[in-house]
């Protein structure tokens, strides 16, 4: 079962679509990278500043190498946003 990767706003604009699929990621670091390989480096700008949910709990400030997505995962990646 693939990890499920869904991109909001900006995001959204870097990758080029608004979901992706990948099979080998053990950690959120790996699935970062793995991103970045495929997407290029205009989604890995906006990876530096994004905010993470993995099946709807946000990651926060943990260190994306210990943030496990076991397969069947999704991944929320969610850019800051404007507002007012």
């Amino acid at each position: 079962m693939a990890v499920i990767v869904r991109f909001w706003a900006a995001a959204r604009s870097a990758a080029g679509t608004t979901e992706s699929e990948y099979d080998d990621a053990a950690s959120l670091a790996d699935l970062l990278a793995a991103l970045a390989d495929r997407h290029g480096p205009g989604l890995a700008k906006v990876l530096g500043v994004a905010s993470y949910l993995v099946d709807s709990q946000p990651v926060g400030r943990r260190d994306p190498a210990g943030v496990a997505v076991p397969p069947g995962s999704v991944v929320e990646v969610l850019p800051p946003f404007a507002g007012g």
